[in-house]
Parts: C-alpha cells; structure tokens; sequence
C-alpha cells in the first residue's frame, strides 16, 4: 500500500520534500494556500490552513499530516486530532514552536541553557529590564515573529511601545554577546529513536540565515557533545516527531544558548540534500512516518550552503544557468520557483570538498551569478 503524507503549507521546505518523497515511492500532497507557490507540483488543495473545515477533508486523504511551517492554530489541530488524523509534529509539541513565551518557559523549566528573559506587559516592566541588563535588551513577538520579523534590539521600553499597544505580552531577552551562531538539526520518529546531524554554523545577514557551514569549524569534541545532547533533551522533553533544528548562540565565555526552535525542516539544514547520507526531507518524511531514520554522517570534509536572496535584477534564475554552471559546474543549484523579490528567499547553492576556504569560494561564486 502506498504511504501518503499531506503537508500543509506550499512553501519551499514542502517542495523540498517532493523529490525525497518520490524516491521512496511516497505519495505526497499539499494543502497550499494560494496556486503558484513553490510546492505547485505536489499541490492537490488551495484553502485557509486557519480554517478546519477546510483543512479536514485534505487531511482525511493522507495517513500522517506534516507541516512546512508552523502557524497551523492550535483550534485546528485539535480539530485534526479530534477527527482521528494523525499530525507529526502533534499540535502539544508545536506550541513551543508557535508561542516564543512557552518556548522559553519550558526550557527554562527543564534546566537548558537560554539567555535570562523576562514576559513584558507593559513599559515599566521592560524599563526594569533594561536596568537590569546594561541597558540594551532584545525585544521579540512572542507568536509569528521569523527571519528577523518580530525582533528589535531596543534602549528604552518605549521603542516597543508600539508593540505592546496591540495588547500582547512581549518576550524581553539579554542581548547575548556571542562568538557565532550555530545550529543543531536532529530527527525524532514517535517510537523514540533519533537521529542527529553534525552541528552547523550559521552566518547571519539583517537578520536572515546567509550562509551554512557544515560542520561547524573547531566544533569536533564537547561542542558537538553538548549541541547534540541540548537537541536531543529538546526533542524528547517536547515530544517532537519529525525534524528539528534547535539554533543556538556559542557565547564568548565559551556556552551554549538555546535561541530558537523550528519543528520542521530548517534553513540551516538545507546543505543535508547534497552533503549528508539522508536528507533533512528525506529523514521527516521517514520520521513522521515512523520509518527507520537514515544515517547522518558528511559525504564531503565541508559542505557551504549559501542562500539566494532577492534574486536578479532582472529575469528569472534560470536566465542565469548558462553562466553559472559553466563557472562553476560542481556547484548544486536549488530553485524555489519563486519571483525575486529584494531580501526573499528565492534558492540556495551548496558546494563541498576538502578545502574550506575553496569550498566557500565555490558556493559565494555561485550565488552571486543569481544575485546581481
């Protein structure tokens, strides 16, 4: 009989997950909200993923429904759950993902390293921590908040006034003083087993994941043992099924911070489709479906993963393939099938080798033929 996985969201993680689920002979459907999104081949619904009863019947054609992104209401996947669909990541994991208060609470409760935060309500409670924290705080959209939306680096409580107007309690964080960012992607299947990549870092540019560099540099030893046992704790604690990244600040002093959680496939493992064993797309479809997971290991020393972001001036990406694979024809292009638009996500380009510095070369070179 043959395995279905619907996917809610047309975005470019469940486009992604259309060539892992063809290899494995998966039929997998998409519930998208609009036509023309970046998942088009594999979309067999177009509605509001807000509203249940438009998702239900989509759901009741698939055996497990997954997620590209992580905005699903709460109200809708109990209604899921309620009409006996299975949902992986389950909507009791998916809140950490979704409330960024929650998130920090939970963690906090089971003794993870997080940056000290606070709930702010009002004014005088985010002017009390600025005082408490050199005068500088990061202020964050406890829901909706992605790619640097939702997030302000702020002086004085009345930069977030505007914010706290609307009604919603805010997150207030430290303005940790970081060596890099880094990202641990592990996989979860519901009957316990994980599996988990090496960890990455990430390079960030206004806010946006830029770049990946696979593994880590000088990451091999305790920094890669404390990366995978925080995923592994998160993901376990949390219940997660599917894969998870968890990105994290390396600190100064020499700690990790947990910063965000996505409960899905992520930006900073994207280099997985070229340089890794199993793919990020390929392990949630197998962990949802609580398949065996794939080994994680490297195909190359080094993998870089750059992302193009707006796209050409003029034309479609694909106007640029001529050039950009005579230049560099080692190179792995993605395309997202999206139009450029300046700061939008619109593909990535991953190179790999034994040479770090020749590995970037490679990768920057490449995406610049996308990205001028």
């Amino acid at each position: 009989m043959t395995l279905r996985v619907g996917v809610i969201g047309g975005g470019q993680l469940a486009r992604m997950m259309i060539p892992a689920a063809v290899n494995l002979g998966i039929e997998l459907s998409v519930f998208a909200e609009t036509a023309g999104e970046s998942a088009s081949l594999a979309v067999t619904t177009l509605g509001d993923f807000r509203d249940a009863a438009a998702v239900l019947p989509f759901a009741r054609t698939v055996d497990v429904v997954t997620f590209d992104h992580e905005h699903v209401p709460q109200e809708v996947l109990a209604a899921l759950l309620e009409a006996g669909v299975t949902v992986r990541p389950g909507p009791e994991a998916l809140l950490y993902a979704q409330d960024k208060l929650l998130m920090r609470g939970r963690l906090s409760a089971l003794g993870l390293p997080v940056p000290d935060w606070a709930r702010i309500d009002e004014e005088a409670q985010l002017a009390q921590f600025l005082s408490d924290h050199g005068g500088r705080a990061v202020v964050k959209t406890a829901t909706g908040g992605y790619d640097g939306k939702g997030v302000r680096v702020v002086r004085t409580a009345a930069e977030a006034s505007d914010w706290l107007a609307l009604g919603h309690p805010l997150l207030a964080e430290e303005l940790v003083e970081f060596r890099r960012e880094l990202a641990q992607s592990v996989a979860r299947r519901p009957s316990g087993e994980i599996a988990c990549w090496p960890v990455v870092e990430s390079i960030q540019r206004d806010g946006v994941c830029s770049e990946v560099i696979a593994p880590a540099p000088s990451s091999r030893g305790r920094l890669a043992d404390v990366a995978e046992e925080i995923a592994r704790s998160v993901a376990e604690n949390l219940g997660v099924t599917g894969v998870l990244a968890v990105e994290l600040f390396e600190t100064t002093d020499e700690r990790l911070l947990v910063n965000e959680l996505a409960m899905r496939p992520h930006n900073t493992g994207h280099w997985t489709i070229d340089g890794s064993t199993t793919s990020q797309f390929e392990q949630h479809l197998r962990a949802v479906l609580d398949l065996p997971l794939g080994a994680t290991g490297c195909r190359d020393e080094w993998s870089v993963m750059v992302n193009i972001l707006g796209g050409p001036a003029t034309g479609d990406l694909d106007d640029r393939y001529p050039h950009a694979f005579s230049d560099e024809p080692s190179v792995k292009v993605h395309n997202y099938g999206k139009s450029p638009r300046p700061g939008r996500k619109v593909g990535h380009v991953t190179a790999a080798g034994a040479d770090l510095d020749e590995v970037v070369f490679q990768a920057r070179a490449a995406a610049e033929h996308y990205q001028n």
